[in-house]
């Protein structure tokens, strides 16, 4: 059975770091994608990074870019795991974070949007607070 599963959240200091990971594991077909979404209360999901999988191409939210850096790991496997490393976090970073998958393939997908995958985590929590 397909899961998603993310970790390190957490509570950080505004000017700290995190790394967050999502692990994408029981897929029989194809993972096209997978990218980091967030939400806080109130507001819709926004787009952090993504990961096309195939070619490695990654794409991060303009405002983030210079902070937030999304990887995937470089093994192999059948296990598919994306990181977000986050650096220089505020307060304003305060959401919970969305791992996302895309399963079906969509020719001319910007990655950006929540409706483009089709599976996700259940998130984890990051309190950027003093």
């Amino acid at each position: 059975q397909a899961q998603v599963v993310e970790s390190g959240g957490g509570l950080v200091q505004p000017g700290g770091s995190l790394r967050l990971s999502c692990a994408a594991s029981g897929y029989s077909g194809r993972i096209y994608a997978m990218a980091w979404f967030r939400q806080t209360p109130g507001r819709e999901r926004e787009f952090v990074a993504a990961l096309e999988w195939s070619s490695g191409m990654t794409l991060h939210r303009d405002s983030l870019k210079d902070r937030f850096t999304i990887s995937r790991d470089s093994a192999q496997n059948v296990k598919k795991s994306v990181y977000l490393q986050m650096n220089s976090l505020s307060p304003e970073d305060t959401a919970v974070y969305y791992c996302a998958v895309q399963t079906v393939y969509t020719p001319g997908a910007t990655y950006r949007f929540a409706q483009e995958y089709e599976d996700w985590g259940q998130g984890t929590q990051v309190t950027v607070s003093a």
